[in-house]
């Protein structure tokens, strides 16, 4: 079996609210290269990096995006979230 991220991509496809061969159609895959890409049983097939890139925009869901960020360390986190006031015109946004 693959790895979790796999597994996470696959789920994601599957279980998106754009049905699978919709989301194919969207990324410029052919419905079953897609679902060979992202089956955690099959040790031959590998999914590009762009087209996992191409899931999550078309999708909205960056899930796979936050696991690869945990397993190196890291946080995803929305940069609007972190942007700190730095004069009152901002505060006035806020408020």
């Amino acid at each position: 079996m693959r790895s979790e991220l796999t597994k996470i991509v696959h789920e994601l496809v599957l279980n998106s609210p754009i049905p699978a061969k919709a989301l194919a159609k969207e990324i410029g895959k052919p419905y079953s290269t897609l679902l060979r890409e992202v089956n955690p049983y099959d040790a031959g097939a590998k999914l590009g990096v762009e087209t996992l890139m191409d899931i999550m925009k078309k999708t909205g869901n960056i899930e796979p995006l936050e696991y690869i960020a945990q397993e190196m360390g890291f946080a995803i986190v929305n940069p609007q979230l972190m942007e700190e006031p730095s004069n009152t015109a901002n505060l006035a946004e806020i408020a």
